[in-house]
């Protein structure tokens, strides 16, 4: 369609050919994603045309049809300019029906208790849809949304949202979402004048079905219901991506709601959705919001009176840890996978609910380092979980190996005879240069005396594990045995004159250990040593 006839039609035709007009453009153009520059300025002229007649008092065929022309036009950046306006977000606003804008959109809100047509829902649906994309690709749109108190449209609509249907909910709160992502601004707007958190907490109960039987413990999932069905998964993804924007970074909150919140999350990752696939995403959202609970709020994960837990870890409830578990095992696992954004954040989580439960370390602990048998394979080959995280130390990716060196420290009390015994001197290097623990010792964090008890058979093979490589060699010949003496001190002349060359080029650089266990040049070490103050002259 001629962008320039068309917008001749448009200005001299009445609402209905307008309508037509517009649903021939929608049909040639609903799956076009790249447009040609050469034609911008018409483009741009064509939102301010069909933001004037939704201006007007139109049918809701035709405000639905005019919306699904913004939402296409709303996918190229460069025309959002007279959409990115007081006005333009005030019309959006007031088609998806949310309540306490600013003037402008009055006239088409509705109340609570209105009720809707299908035609106007679809209305509402593609308003919400629009306002995505215009906040997404728009940072003017984004700085007018809290101009016009878009924020708290979209909390009054929360408070509702025992009435949504599945798309008004999805795209509520994807928009809610899509603004505390990328304003954070906003993110302080709904945490503090609107109680984004506590609203988004009452949907996900809402969506999830939750039916508490305890101050944090919510009824077990029925073994033999149905999955979580689709639509409910979604909208919740959209709602712990909304909390975990405005959880983020956040200290001082009610500890009360962090519990409210991991309790829900614990009850999440004991649910099914339809497909396997579908479950992973609802669980990788759970743990990035887990991670932004309170260490201190992780026993909720695991005190579920109501249900019982295991007497070898003190009446504890361990199924979500073993969620957790396996859900960090298939991560690992998964072929071509981005280790930073799948691995690293269940990582995190099992670091920090073993550092601070008691209870949560030691079960993982069991699975994952248990007491040691055959010590004649390196600790980085193999199929088990010790193995794979082990592989993962040397990780090109410093964020990953320093991760996945830390939950192994942690799982060992932060004592480096214990990660050395598990991961071999080499493996954890650097761990130990980065916490300054080359020269032995533990971590600040203070652990319980328990469970540290070595087989028989690793104590048998422990005076012959090579501490580098944390196994047990095959005897090797001696290079140098059958040298002459003068043969030994020339090859060894070679290598130091080797070293020198180097250490001059500056390609290497000598290294030592300080008395503080850290990494320094070799001549500040030697000045760090201890001064002889024997007595020099004794007998």
């Amino acid at each position: 369609m001629d962008l320039n006839n068309m917008l001749s039609q448009l200005e001299t035709t009445n609402a209905e050919e307008v309508e037509q007009l517009l649903r021939q453009y929608n049909r040639e153009n609903s799956r076009i994603f790249a447009f040609d520059p050469k034609e911008e300025a018409l483009r741009s002229k064509l939102c301010q045309n069909v933001l004037s007649v939704l201006g007007g008092k139109v049918q809701p065929s035709c405000q639905r049809t005019c919306l699904e022309t913004l939402r296409i036009l709303s996918r190229d950046k460069s025309v959002l300019a007279p959409v990115a306006t007081r006005e333009g977000m005030l019309t959006l606003g007031g088609m998806a029906r949310l309540h306490d804008l600013e003037e402008g959109g009055d006239n088409q809100r509705v109340s609570e208790e209105d009720t809707q047509s299908e035609e106007e829902e679809r209305v509402v649906v593609e308003a919400l849809k629009c306002l995505c994309n215009v906040v997404y690709n728009s940072p003017a749109a984004q700085r007018v949304s809290i101009e016009v108190q878009l924020a708290h449209g979209l909390c009054a609509s929360l408070r509702t949202a025992r009435t949504w249907h599945h798309e008004v909910g999805l795209f509520t709160l994807r928009l809610l979402f899509l603004l505390s992502a990328l304003q954070a601004d906003v993110r302080g707007i709904l945490r503090r004048e609107c109680h984004a958190v506590r609203l988004l907490t009452e949907v996900l109960e809402h969506i999830l079905d939750v039916r508490w039987v305890g101050p944090y413990e919510v009824a077990c999932p029925d073994s033999q219901a149905l999955s979580m069905p689709a639509e409910d998964n979604e909208r919740a993804m959209e709602a712990l991506k909304a909390l975990f924007n405005l959880t983020l970074s956040v200290s001082g909150e009610d500890d009360h709601q962090f519990r409210l919140i991991t309790a829900i999350l614990r009850h999440l990752l004991m649910l099914k959705t339809e497909t396997e696939e579908k479950t992973d995403e609802a669980h990788s959202h759970a743990v990035n919001l887990l991670n932004n609970m309170p260490a201190s709020c992780l026993d909720v994960l695991i005190d579920v009176p109501v249900q019982g837990g295991h007497e070898n870890y003190g009446g504890k409830n361990m199924d979500a840890i073993q969620v957790l578990i396996d859900f960090m095992g298939k991560r690992i696992d998964k072929q071509g996978s981005n280790y930073k954004e799948g691995l690293t954040p269940v990582l995190s989580l099992l670091t920090e609910g073993s550092r601070h439960h008691r209870e949560i370390r030691r079960f993982i602990k069991a699975q994952v380092l248990p007491p040691l048998k055959d010590v004649k394979i390196r600790p980085e080959i193999g199929t088990t979980t010790r193995n794979k995280l082990v592989r993962l130390m040397t990780h090109v990716d410093m964020g990953v190996k320093q991760t996945a060196a830390e939950f192994l420290f942690v799982l060992c009390k932060e004592s480096v005879d214990n990660l050395l015994k598990y991961t071999g001197y080499g493996n954890a290097a650097g761990l130990l240069v980065a916490r300054g623990l080359l020269s032995g010792g533990r971590g600040e964090t203070q652990y319980s005396e328990d469970e540290d008890s070595d087989t028989e058979e690793y104590k048998s093979a422990k005076p012959f594990i090579n501490p580098i490589t944390g196994h047990v060699e095959e005897p090797m010949s001696n290079p140098i045995e059958e040298m002459t003496e003068e043969q030994k001190e020339y090859e060894a002349q070679k290598l130091v004159n080797m070293l020198d060359k180097l250490s001059r080029q500056n390609l290497i650089r000598p290294m030592g250990v300080r008395p503080d266990g850290k990494l320094a040049p070799l001549e500040e070490t030697l000045c760090d040593l201890p001064e002889d103050n024997s007595d020099s002259d004794s007998d």
